[in-house]
């Protein structure tokens, strides 16, 4: 299923309530980048929400810039706001520094403090997760979270294993853990293929819900309950808290996502208020 909403500028969008029942009679829903025809504007950008409405608490955009065009996305006191670089060379620059894109890279601002931008030195890519804060998660990163501005290129972020990737795949953490996360978003990375078949074989998490975003060379397939859709490089897909998924490549072909998790309880990781 293709959902998105067109938005040019970002701060005029309407948003939309999540339909319960659409979450519970589908297990995909997927924003195919190859269908999605691009209008950009006079500055050489174009903006698009994806999957609006999904879950209430988070908006995910998608900008794309022709090369030399620039950008300013907003900024947010009371939202954990990640930008995730799946393609193309850049940087970001502002007044709390600047960083080189030039590969798979993870930025998060200093919420509303710092001016920042994003140019392109060539065609270039970014989505920004941008994830609604309650009283408890501003109380808890008063106390602990990751340093901001943060910045790393997937070389620099380090690896995890776990049971439900198989052979041949790694792992990486971006943003985990009570010391390593953004309200109540957690990122990783996952890539397989290759010369054996690769990817995730998962039994449902109920306590985050998941967005996967397809780098790289990706060409794979999601499945989520008894659900599949095909997976290449811009796509992005929404698996709901719960459900048994899976994102696997065939032998000779490649799996490499950006997985995006929110926790679904109020208390994020603690689920409950006492820790």
């Amino acid at each position: 299923m293709r959902r998105y909403s067109r938005i040019m500028p970002l701060e005029n969008i309407t948003k939309q309530p999540l339909a319960q029942e659409r979450m519970e009679d589908m297990a995909i829903m997927n924003f195919e980048d190859a269908a999605f025809e691009k209008a950009y504007g006079s500055d050489g950008t174009e903006c698009v929400e994806l999957l609006p409405g999904t879950v209430e608490g988070i908006q995910n955009y998608k900008y794309y810039l022709r090369a030399g065009a620039r950008v300013t996305p907003p900024r947010y006191a009371d939202k954990a706001v990640v930008l995730i670089f799946g393609k193309g060379r850049g940087y970001v620059a502002g007044t709390d520094g600047g960083f080189k894109i030039e590969e798979l890279s993870f930025y998060a601002p200093d919420f509303e403090n710092a001016e920042y931008y994003v140019y392109a030195v060539e065609d270039m890519e970014f989505i920004m997760c941008a994830a609604d804060m309650n009283d408890y998660d501003r109380v808890r990163a008063g106390e602990c979270r990751v340093h901001t501005p943060f910045f790393r290129t997937v070389r620099q972020c380090y690896g995890y294993d776990q049971s439900c990737k198989t052979a041949g795949t790694w792992s990486k953490s971006v943003l985990f853990g009570d010391f390593g996360r953004l309200g109540k978003l957690t990122i990783g990375v996952v890539h397989g293929g290759g010369s054996a078949e690769g990817g995730t074989i998962e039994k449902g998490h109920g306590e985050v819900h998941q967005w996967n975003y397809c780098v790289g060379n990706s060409d794979f397939t999601l499945t989520v309950e008894d659900e599949k859709v095909h997976q290449k490089a811009g796509d992005w897909s929404f698996v709901p808290a719960g459900l048994d998924h899976s994102l696997c490549a065939e032998e000779g072909k490649e799996v490499y996502y950006v997985w995006v998790e929110l926790y679904t309880s109020e208390h994020g990781i603690y689920q409950t208020e006492g820790f």
